[in-house]
């Protein structure tokens, strides 16, 4: 715990706090004052350090954890810049990034792309309703949580989120209604989490969103994907859905609920039928005042038969996880955030001290996030 109060010392002692206002952080945008900027310049920089009382070896978490995933070190996250281009009939964003966010998620891609954090153009296909086609790079459209620190509750990601797709390749079509209550999108992608397609795959993936407000304090979504992220010679099946919900309870209480289940066919020589697994979450926070924020996250993984995280172990990967955390605006660009999180596992699936297994992992993590 020594090091929560030596982090944030040293991030207090070192970011400016005088002379800001409560406004929200504006980008840099390269236009005349007197007309709406066509084109955003923006960045995100997130440093961490997280306290692994396993002590696991090389300062590495569980393979099953992609996002703030070094232990016992001082590490960045994610370090982006990012142009945004937008008109009446033309959108992009080309986002270049670094960290051990992007080392872990884009492993798999070739070297000349892993920096790539989002590259894609929108073209408007109606003059009376908003309609739309992207394609590209693009954020993932399952789930509610995505990589950039600050658009999330907690600190770190949840296991559904670190186990479902941040980022997707593909093309979308989405139609937004008039009153702004529904949003439909269908798309066309690579692959599950992919810029390059699987190697020998020649069958692109599908999915869709639907997401509803009725008011300002609710926010219902159903995401989906369907495809076979391996070759065509070791086809695969793969069919989830995600589903979440977002409540304002008043001025100071919010929710999230969400539910992931997937199912893929089992590999050859395994018979037929198909290995499931789920991962219900939930997320209570309290608004203290305009600058602390407090989140409670209760949450559970269940993947007995290895599809997403292969233990290897008797039971698979079951896991409950329970965490709070706190966030402090400095002002409106700089964000202090801590959070302790303990993770319970059916068999013993946490490296401890480099020379035995344990089924729980305890952490206590602390992150400064600038907005710039």
């Amino acid at each position: 715990m020594k090091h929560w109060g030596w982090l944030l010392g040293m991030a207090a002692g070192l970011l400016p706090v005088a002379g800001w206002t409560e406004e929200a952080p504006a980008p840099l945008m390269l236009a005349a004052a007197e007309t709406p900027a066509p084109l955003t310049l923006s960045g995100y920089l997130e440093t961490y350090y997280v306290r692994d009382f396993n002590d696991p070896p090389n300062h590495k978490r569980p393979d099953f954890i992609f996002s703030h995933n070094r232990a016992n070190v001082l590490s960045v996250n994610l370090a982006m810049l990012k142009a945004s281009l937008n008109t009446q009939r033309l959108r992009g964003n080309l986002a270049l990034a670094s960290g051990s966010y992007m080392r872990a998620n884009y492993a798999a891609e070739p070297k000349d792309l892993q920096n790539i954090f989002e590259a894609n153009v929108g073209v408007k296909l109606s003059d009376s309703h908003d309609l739309w086609l992207d394609a590209g790079v693009m954020p993932s459209h399952l789930g509610f949580e995505s990589a950039v620190g600050t658009e999330n509750w907690t600190l770190t990601r949840g296991l559904m989120a670190e186990n479902s797709p941040y980022f997707e390749t593909g093309a979308k079509v989405s139609y937004t209604s008039a009153d702004g209550k529904w949003m439909a999108s269908g798309l066309l992608l690579n692959g599950w989490q992919r810029i390059r397609a699987p190697q020998g795959n020649t069958t692109p993936s599908i999915g869709h969103q639907l997401t509803y407000k009725p008011n300002d304090r609710v926010t219902l979504n159903s995401s989906s994907f369907i495809g076979n992220d391996k070759s065509d010679r070791d086809r695969q099946m793969r069919y989830f859905h995600d589903f979440y919900g977002i409540f304002k309870l008043d001025e100071q209480w919010s929710l999230i609920t969400a539910f992931d289940i997937g199912a893929e066919e089992k590999p050859p020589g395994a018979g037929d039928g198909y290995h499931v697994w789920l991962a219900p979450a939930l997320l209570a926070k309290y608004q203290y005042s305009s600058q602390l924020s407090f989140t409670g996250r209760l949450e559970y993984y269940q993947d007995k038969h290895g599809v997403i995280i292969n233990t290897g172990t008797p039971h698979g990967f079951k896991t409950m996880g329970y965490s709070v955390n706190a966030d402090y605006k400095v002002c409106p660009r700089v964000t202090l955030r801590a959070e302790l999180r303990q993770l319970q596992s059916r068999d013993a699936i946490f490296n401890e001290s480099g020379d035995r297994q344990t089924d729980q992992s305890l952490t206590a993590t602390t992150a400064v996030a600038i907005q710039f």
